[in-house]
């Protein structure tokens, strides 16, 4: 299996840090660290809304998010919107195929190349422009398909 380029959703960089379920946490921050060594690519939206979302919970205090949200800023290339990804995240947001948070975040990062997101926010197995996504969550465990994706890398 050759590699695929991927990304995550920000509820993967969320979990990371949250120690309010244990195995989650530590699915999360495998994933987060077998990234690392695959063809990963961020969206600069994902890193801000883990910020949002981690200090908004108070899941940690809004130095470390900054401190964690820098950290990723330079160990994965990093994808911005463009005027392209917002008109096709608003066509898919309008056919109610995603949210338009979750349309823009795909529609961002197929113009890096990626073609796999793991997330838990969308159907697993879907595909939607023209990125599939995979719920790497399975239990306690990671599920065989981000097992599998995490590990051609």
């Amino acid at each position: 299996m050759s590699a695929e380029r991927f990304t995550l959703d920000a509820n993967i960089l969320v979990y990371a840090l949250d120690g309010r379920d244990g195995s989650r946490q530590a699915s999360a921050a495998r994933i987060i660290d077998l990234a690392r060594q695959a063809d990963c690519w961020l969206a600069l939206q994902a890193i801000s809304e883990f910020y949002a979302a981690v200090t908004r919970k108070r899941l940690v205090a809004a130095a470390s998010a900054r401190d964690q949200a820098l950290d990723w800023l330079t160990m994965f290339p990093t994808a911005s919107a463009s005027a392209t990804a917002v008109r096709d995240a608003l066509a898919l947001a309008v056919a109610q195929h995603a949210s338009y948070w979750d349309a823009l975040l795909l529609c961002t990062v197929v113009e890096t190349g990626c073609t796999v997101m793991l997330t838990e926010d969308l159907a697993d197995g879907a595909t939607l422009a023209g990125v599939r996504v995979i719920n790497p969550f399975a239990g306690d465990t990671l599920s065989p398909e981000a097992e599998a994706l995490l590990k051609s890398g």
